[in-house]
């Protein structure tokens, strides 16, 4: 699991690739905070490389949703495939999140 963060613009775009199971999300955890604490700009998760999520990792995305209301900043989900789109749809995720393709 790799993330990859950088700056489009006025949009901070962090590109996951890879399986965002409980191992990796502990090991990404520190990259999640360093976006909450950008959570008041415009953050783009770019999901267009990753294969799988866990709980752990909604968990992490559920977090960086949060910081963002809290700060009045906008969180967009991008490019996610169907198998992850069904599992945002099974745990109402997909109502949360505002998802571009």
């Amino acid at each position: 699991m790799t993330i990859h963060i950088e700056n489009e613009g006025n949009v901070c775009v962090a590109r996951l690739s890879g399986r965002l199971d409980t191992a990796a999300a502990v090991e990404i955890t520190p990259d999640i905070q360093a976006l909450a604490e950008r959570a008041d700009q415009h953050i783009v998760l770019d999901c267009g490389e990753l294969e799988y999520i866990s709980s752990s990792g909604l968990r992490l995305f559920l977090t960086l949703r949060k910081e963002s209301a809290a700060k009045g900043g906008k969180l967009q989900v991008r490019a996610i495939n169907a198998d992850i789109r069904q599992v945002f749809m099974m745990t109402g995720f997909i109502s949360l999140f505002e998802i571009i393709e």
